[in-house]
């Protein structure tokens, strides 16, 4: 195998990068700050299935799927340019390092605290050497990186947190990304007034969870700002027609919060509330920071106060000792309440969590039943919600995207309309009647 270290040095001619991001929003804003920082060390950023010198995979590991994703592209990679070098970063980097680097055809490993870093091990590296682990201790990752992502300049996704110091007993994020840390204020006005110059319209505000907003970094564990000031703040930015919350914890999203948005200029009608299981007893289970009757309340004030405020919900099926009576109470309660949309995900294992002491274990094909009962069930409420608006005309931010002549946007309370793509309309908020 040749020596392809003169990619990454300082005399390099030709340095040709691309980036694969799976999970998150919050990965994606990620992924587009690794791409402006290479482009800024001279590399030309390419289509992922373009051949490029570098490929980055940017993974999740909420799941078994992003894992086996990950290895499936590695070896995609590997059968058409074995010459590049390929890089894995995210949080399955950060879980499983030593395990990534054993797949053939990986060359870097970049845990949390090193992916911001990634010139500077490109410019060390050398294909044919053994892959290279740069990670740490997840207890060591201190410090906030501020990324936004722009696909077009429609809708950004601007991190704001990242982090997170609950413990639910599913979950590997705080062992992915450690403690809860954020921006502050000051930063956040200025990347927005920031997109604002770059003609951005929308932005999405997101973080590993959001509401905790206001713990600054290396080790300040102190509320000096909240997220409720961070959003009043927000309001007053010029140019950003739009702001949107990406996901906040229920018993984070405040009274305060939610009368607030209802008045707001700026934010929209449309909360997405992770509610993970309408049982009591699983949410003890699942270490879980509320009770249903919380979650109800938050929905209730919500509508009250915004009727046509759309309200998603995940909701996790298939959970350790989710009984068939648990989850008809799941899904009654989903049933009973004014939400518009579920984001159902199936249970499934993941190492050095509680949860996988937790009896009995439900069958993998109970848990696909229950998925798609929930998926129907979702389908049922969108289907609703967009009725009850039927006749209306609401306001619609049409993106960039053609795909077989269409294009796409979402009103103000998140319907998605799709129509015939007339370029007048990218980037334009559209009276529409629904």
């Amino acid at each position: 195998m040749p020596d392809r270290s003169y990619l990454c040095g300082p005399m390099a001619e030709k340095r040709s990068v691309a980036f694969h991001t799976l999970g998150c929003k919050l990965n994606f804003s990620e992924t587009s700050a690794l791409g402006r920082m290479l482009e800024q060390e001279g590399f030309e950023k390419r289509e992922f299935e373009e051949n490029a010198d570098v490929y980055v995979i940017n993974t999740c590991s909420v799941t078994d799927n992003a894992d086996k994703e990950c290895r499936q592209i590695v070896r995609r990679i590997q059968r058409r340019s074995p010459e590049s070098m390929v890089v894995i970063t995210g949080c399955y980097a950060q879980l499983k390092p030593k395990e990534i680097a054993s797949i053939p055809g990986v060359d870097l490993v970049l845990g949390a605290a090193e992916k911001f870093n990634i010139a500077s091990h490109l410019a060390e590296l050398t294909k044919g050497d053994s892959a290279k682990i740069s990670s740490c201790d997840i207890e060591e990752v201190s410090g906030f990186n501020s990324s936004w992502s722009v696909n077009d300049r429609t809708r950004t996704f601007l991190k704001v947190q990242d982090g997170c110091d609950y413990n639910c007993s599913f979950c590997t994020i705080p062992m992915a990304r450690g403690k809860s840390r954020s921006d502050n204020i000051s930063n956040v006005l200025e990347n927005a007034r920031m997109l604002a110059d770059k003609g951005v319209k929308e932005i999405v505000l997101t973080g590993v969870n959001l509401g905790d907003f206001g713990k600054g970094p290396e080790g300040n564990r102190k509320h000096e700002e909240s997220f409720y000031d961070l959003v009043r703040a927000l309001d007053d930015v010029e140019g950003i027609e739009r702001f949107r919350i990406s996901s906040i914890e229920p018993n984070l999203l405040t009274n305060d919060i939610i009368a607030f948005v209802a008045n707001s200029r700026k934010f929209m009608p449309h909360f997405h509330i992770p509610l993970q299981s309408g049982s009591n007893t699983l949410l003890s289970l699942m270490r879980r920071r509320y009770k249903r009757e919380l979650y109800a309340d938050r929905v209730a004030l919500i509508k009250k106060l915004m009727p046509h405020c759309s309200i998603g919900a995940d909701v996790i099926v298939g959970f350790p000792g989710e009984s068939e009576e648990l989850f008809r109470e799941t899904f009654d309660f989903l049933h009973s309440l004014d939400v518009s949309y579920l984001h159902v995900f199936t249970y499934s294992e993941r190492a050095n969590t509680v949860a996988l002491d937790i009896t009995p274990v439900v069958p993998v094909h109970t848990r696909h039943e229950r998925n798609k009962a929930l998926r129907n069930l979702s389908y049922m409420k969108q289907q609703y919600f967009r009725e009850l608006h039927a006749g209306q005309t609401r306001k619609v931010l049409f993106e960039g995207h053609e795909k077989n002549g269409m294009m796409e946007g979402y009103t103000d309370n998140y319907i998605r309309i799709s129509t015939p793509f007339r370029e007048e309309w990218v980037n334009s908020l559209v009276d529409w009647a629904i």
